[in-house]
């Protein structure tokens, strides 16, 4: 059991992208022994004041059959699992992070696609909101990681990028703490991406001091991984970090990617929307993302 996760919120809007996200989060539940809280926010640009009752009586009943759905997919996965659902109103992506704020959630666990009230796709908009705000990690699961269910779900491999930031061992610590507990093994990985001092003269030494750098941080993460008693194997690659984690996740058959929410670029810069995003928005396989402001497990 990993002691660090007592409780898991899914958010649902309903949708196939909702349920994806719910069936690896109540996979995750199980194993873990966690509760689980299942939430609809029934979305308006204005006041619930502003619309007629009838409109607003028809979503709150969407809303309700959303969360029942999943908490019914839940009991049938693990009957001794606690499901709690709650449906309320508000902005999405504030009320996710609020409610998880105020019932000290551990693991927020989404699609990375749903739909509005107008049935639009969304990543940017919930997802990417949640994932900018949110201070405890986010199980991040694309539509295309495959129409499988709970019992189904894969946690044998797991895949740790590193850039040596502070939020990437953030993210170490998780991952690590997780493949512990999910007795999994690790495997590490650090992009060589010399293209920000592209026209520096010396490229040579640029690039070797590039994969020092990245030595020093794959070795910091074996170091965890031995003492937390996982089986880890590491590699430096080089090309853009969004393009080699990617590219190392489809041809090695990962099961989770964990990596900060924010790390640095070749000079230094806080990003999200560049390497995490990406990985986010393109990835097969679900993302564990972890802020830096997560607490250590």
């Amino acid at each position: 059991m990993i002691r660090f996760i007592d409780s898991i919120l899914i958010p649902t809007d309903g949708s196939e992208g909702a349920h994806a996200g719910a069936r690896r989060g109540i996979a995750l539940a199980s194993r873990t022994d966690a509760e689980v809280h299942v939430l609809s926010v029934v979305e308006s640009r204005a006041s619930p004041l502003d619309l007629d009752d009838a409109t607003l009586s028809a979503l709150e009943v969407e809303a309700e059959a959303a969360v029942e759905s999943i908490a019914q997919t839940a009991r049938e996965h693990d009957e001794d699992l606690a499901v709690t659902t709650t449906v309320t109103s508000g902005t999405p992506f504030q009320t996710i992070r609020e409610y998880a704020r105020r019932h000290e959630i551990d693991v927020v666990a989404m699609g990375t696609t749903g739909r509005t009230g107008l049935d639009r796709v969304l990543l940017g908009s919930v997802t990417e909101n949640v994932l900018r705000t949110a201070r405890t990690p986010v199980l991040a699961v694309p539509p295309n990681a495959g129409d499988i269910t709970a019992d189904d779900v894969a946690f044998e491999r797991l895949l740790l990028p590193t850039d040596g930031s502070d939020g990437a061992a953030i993210a170490v610590e998780w991952g690590t703490e997780l493949a512990k507990g999910l007795e999994s093994t690790v495997d590490t990985l650090y992009s060589v991406d010399p293209s920000p001092f592209s026209g520096i003269q010396e490229p040579d030494e640029i690039y070797d001091a590039l994969e020092r750098r990245g030595e020093e941080a794959i070795e910091t993460v074996r170091d965890r991984a031995r003492d937390a008693g996982v089986s880890i194997s590491a590699s430096i690659a080089s090309g853009s970090p969004a393009s080699v984690i990617l590219t190392y996740a489809s041809d090695n058959d990962v099961d989770l990617i964990v990596m900060g929410t924010h790390g640095r670029t070749g000079i230094g810069q806080w990003f999200l929307g560049s390497v995490t995003e990406n990985v986010v928005r393109q990835a097969d396989v679900p993302v564990f993302c972890v802020p830096v402001s997560a607490e250590t497990p």
